[in-house]
């Protein structure tokens, strides 16, 4: 019968080794990723030639002083205004049945329209022409329409909780 091992050596390996086994890992990577790093390195030249590289690297040394003008300019009144404004006219729209602004959407395009060709047709009004639209089902529904929306928005100005 053999004899029983009794202590077992681990080998360890020098730093030099190590260093080696990693260089080794690090070539075979390399080696592999070949046309990928030739890509980055056309890449990475064609930035440098247009000044790209130079930029970037300026922005980064002064990204502190790029910050606070980013936020100098974000906090200028005109900003908050247009960025509270799109926040009033979002809820607004959210309040809003959806079918009723594709209609009122749909609607405009084609009021839109009509005022075009009347305009490139050199259409003029007058009084009489303007009495007798009002009885155009179109435009009786469209002017009604306005008098209801005026309507209700006078009541809306005048409402104190609003």
């Amino acid at each position: 019968m053999a004899t029983p091992i009794t202590s077992i050596k681990k080998t360890e390996r020098t730093e030099m080794e190590v260093q080696q086994e990693k260089l080794a890992d690090l070539q075979k990577q390399l080696a592999e990723q070949e046309e990928s790093l030739q890509k980055l390195i056309e890449i990475t030249s064609e930035l440098h030639t247009i000044g790209a590289l130079d930029a970037l690297q300026a922005m980064l040394q002064s990204k502190e002083k790029i910050a606070g003008i980013a936020v100098g300019q974000v906090s200028r009144e005109p900003v908050t205004n247009i960025l509270n404004n799109l926040l009033a006219a979002a809820g607004t729209l959210t309040a809003v049945n959806p079918a009723t602004v594709q209609q009122l959407s749909h609607s405009v395009q084609q009021g839109l329209h009509e005022a075009e060709q009347g305009v490139e047709e050199g259409q003029k009004t007058g009084v009489l022409q303007l009495m007798k639209a009002i009885n155009d089902p179109d435009i009786n529904r469209a002017v009604t329409f306005g008098m209801n929306f005026l309507k209700g928005m006078g009541k809306g100005l005048n409402d104190p909780t609003e």
